[in-house]
This record gives structure tokens, C-alpha cells and sequence, in this order.
């Protein structure tokens, strides 16, 4: 009946396999409809690992050649860590341990980085994000879009995707 925590609030022990299931499942299902997206646009923590599986697990899949990724990043969702054999069952997956190294804690901080690494693009959400977050964020060179209030936001989502993203 929960999707991400018990009804005390607490994570639960197996979301980093949720989260793998998830970013797999997208993509296969993606692969299934052989529908090529051009964008392909990642929100929250839940599909943080999608970028990087489709970067590396599925970087021979031609499919997705063209196919760009953007994350919007947000306020932290979450304090606790997951599962502390995310990073085993990634390297299972035989994804080289370099791309990595922000899974060795994983918590929502480190999660996003991974989603931000293998982003063709980035958007920030919220208004106020993690320093660490806002930090490594600036630190990119990769196309940023700062938050859009709702009332402007699906204007500039479209510009940004199409000047910064698709040109």
C-alpha cells in the first residue's frame, strides 16, 4: 500500500532495488514501444539511477542514441540512507566502480549527484536546494535552468529544452 516508507515514515529497507527496478523498467518498457524520446526528463530521488543506467548499462542500445536526459533536482526528500549494498548491486549490473563513487553513501544528496553526472541537462525544482546540491550543480558546465515559478514554468521548460537541450 506504501510506495517509498512505512507508515512510521521510515524508508524502506529495499528502495535501492526499487530504484534499480525502476530506472530498468522504464527503459525496457521505453525499448518495448520502440519509441526513441528525445528527452528524457528524470524527476526525484526514485529515478536518480535511470541516467546512469541508461549511460552505461545501456549505452550500446541505439535506441537511445540521441535521446537526451535532463533531472530536475529538488529540496531533500529524505535524511536516512538506503541500503548500504546499493553499490553491489549496481557494480552487479557490471557498471564500471568509477561512476560509482557517490553510491558508497547513499542518501538523497549522493543519489542526485549520480542523476546529475550522466544529465545532459539540469533543473532546479525548488526554490532552495541543498548547498551541496547547489554547489555541484554550479560546479557543471551542462546547461542549468534555475526554478520557474509554476505559473512560468512550462514556457521555459520548453525553451530551455529546445535551445539548451536539443539544438
Amino acid at each position: 500500500k506504501a510506495t517509498l516508507t512505512d507508515v512510521d515514515g521510515k524508508l524502506f529497507e529495499d528502495n535501492d532495488e526499487r530504484a534499480i527496478f525502476f530506472a530498468k523498467g522504464v527503459i525496457e518498457t521505453v525499448k518495448k514501444l520502440n519509441w526513441a524520446p528525445d528527452i528524457i526528463h528524470i524527476h526525484g530521488w526514485m529515478a536518480s539511477l535511470l541516467p546512469l543506467y541508461l549511460k552505461e548499462y545501456y549505452k550500446d542500445e541505439p535506441l537511445f542514441n540521441e535521446s537526451k536526459i535532463v533531472t530536475s533536482v529538488y529540496e531533500q526528500s529524505f535524511d536516512e540512507q538506503l541500503n548500504s549494498q546499493l553499490i553491489d548491486k549496481v557494480k552487479f549490473d557490471e557498471i564500471e566502480e568509477g561512476h560509482l563513487q557517490n553510491l558508497t553513501t547513499p542518501n538523497y544528496v549522493n543519489l542526485m549527484k549520480t542523476a546529475i553526472d550522466f544529465s545532459d541537462g539540469l533543473i532546479k525544482g525548488s526554490k532552495d536546494l541543498p548547498d551541496e546540491l547547489e554547489h555541484y550543480i554550479n560546479a557543471y558546465e551542462k546547461p542549468v535552468l534555475d526554478y520557474q515559478y509554476p505559473e512560468e514554468f512550462a514556457e521555459a521548460y520548453t525553451e530551455f529544452y529546445t535551445t539548451q537541450i536539443l539544438s
